[in-house]
């Protein structure tokens, strides 16, 4: 039974993941808590669901408990039971211990079972997850960690295994085992990394001189265009000689893109992509890339539209470019976030994308959802505030705009942003005083900003 990723789940049962999503958002942990255990029951090898139902849980709960019975019951009770189901039949005791742990997420006993039956069933990174669970809620319990330990050295990640190891160190700074462990493990991930055991050094471990050199080159910051442009035509020539060979498309993409020639940066991404057997970093950037070349494209439309503003040819063909643009976004965009829903980036790209489409209603659950990155947040809120605005739904508008003011402290470009913007519905709302105010602040700090001085130096003119 394999482990899956939330894009392999049945497009029946993404509804109810993405109905989960929703009830986290809202903080309605226990609807999400039942949602997610219907899931796990058919679906045992969806690790994300797991993790994030034992996160609804904690927050149900208040976090690990101090004190736990065996199993979080009394001896002799549901718990023994599940042990003899576990024996016979893994995977049907996993709702059995998935139901036990809404109450204590947490227990010892339970997370040890769920990890057994998980190696049973050949799920290793869920049981990995079920002893993570344990570190993570009572540090202080030193067996399962370096039962945790041992099963990462098994795994063949002494990276890990090391992790777990200094933990226990912390924990019990005399642990023998534990001291050992680390040392032990943190030799067999040099060799790993460095691939000592070969007997190789770095050099000889690629191809040959010229791309050594060509790589220490790479690593170089500052290089001139011309520089650039040297390298180019050498990866040129040897992607020429090797139009298979990877390392090559990757490194003439990532030379296209620093010269920002974005067409032929896209074209070799996606080429790097094919060979990469899906590598989804370099879909992405080919996407970037692509995104690129088309505001590129637009660009030059525009300064023609605008230094000939009667060519009406010129302007309907910027208009269904832009059309084009705006549905090519939105498309891109819904694939991403098919591909991974939890990523609140995405889901922020997406309600951007249906904002500048025109699909307000459709962009608001999406970046509501987005909000739970604080690295983003700001600009979700802006994004928010200008789309309920868009909406004239100006009260909604201005919370999410005094949401995003009380995130910020100094003075930058993005608090100037979210002052204008605040000033402009309040001024559509009729509230000319307060709109005042939001000008006035970006006035005291920026006197060139926009058309703030206008705005302000008018309202003393009696």
């Amino acid at each position: 039974m394999p482990e899956i990723s939330d894009k392999e789940l049945p497009q029946s049962v993404k509804s109810f993941w993405l109905k989960a999503l929703s009830a986290v958002e809202v903080k309605n942990f226990g609807y999400a808590v039942s949602l997610l255990q219907a899931i796990l029951k058919d679906h045992p090898g969806f690790l994300t669901g797991r993790e994030m139902l034992r996160k609804c849980e904690s927050n149900l709960t208040g976090g690990p408990k101090k004190k736990q019975k065996i199993f979080g019951m009394e001896s002799g009770g549901p718990g023994m039971k599940i042990q003899g189901v576990a024996k016979k039949d893994p995977a049907a005791a996993l709702p059995l211990i998935e139901k036990e742990l809404e109450k204590d997420p947490f227990n010892d006993g339970l997370n040890e079972l769920l990890h057994d039956c998980f190696v049973k069933m050949e799920l290793f990174d869920s049981a990995a997850f079920a002893l993570e669970t344990l570190r993570k809620g009572h540090p202080d319990n030193t067996k399962m960690m370096h039962k945790l330990a041992l099963f990462y050295i098994e795994r063949g990640k002494p990276d890990l295994a090391g992790d777990v190891y200094n933990d226990i160190i912390k924990a019990e700074p005399t642990d023998a085992a534990a001291i050992k462990g680390s040392k032990d493990c943190a030799a067999q991930h040099s060799m790993q990394r460095q691939k000592w055991d070969e007997n190789a050094s770095v050099r000889d471990l690629m191809k040959d001189q010229q791309e050594f050199q060509d790589l220490e080159s790479a690593s170089r910051a500052g290089m001139t265009k011309d520089q650039m442009f040297e390298k180019r035509d050498r990866l040129i020539a040897r992607y020429n000689e090797d139009p298979n060979h990877l390392g090559n498309a990757k490194e003439l993409a990532l030379v296209f893109e620093n010269l920002e020639d974005w067409e032929n940066a896209a074209t070799f991404y996606d080429w790097a992509h094919s060979l990469s057997n899906g590598d989804v970093a370099l879909k992405s950037k080919g996407r970037q890339m692509s995104d690129k070349f088309i505001a590129q494209q637009m660009k030059v439309l525009q300064a023609g539209v605008e230094a000939d503003p009667n060519n009406t040819e010129l302007r309907a063909q910027l208009d269904e470019i832009l059309r084009a643009r705006a549905a090519e976004m939105v498309a891109n965009a819904k694939q991403r976030v098919d591909e991974n829903p939890t990523d609140p980036q995405l889901r922020f790209e997406l309600g951007a994308a249906l904002f500048n489409a025109g699909d307000l209603s459709a962009a608001i659950p999406h970046l509501q959802q987005a909000k739970s990155n604080p690295h983003i947040r700001t600009k979700v809120l802006l994004l928010l505030g200008r789309t309920f605005k868009a909406k004239s739904m100006f009260d909604l508008g201005l919370k999410q705009l005094s949401d995003a003011i009380a995130d910020l402290h100094a003075m930058d470009n993005t608090k100037k942003e979210v002052l204008y913007e605040k000033g402009l519905i309040h001024e559509e709302m009729g509230d000319k005083s307060s709109a005042l105010d939001c000008f006035k602040q970006i006035y005291e700090v920026d006197y060139g900003y926009r058309d703030v001085a206008q705005r302000v130096e008018s309202s003393y003119v009696s």
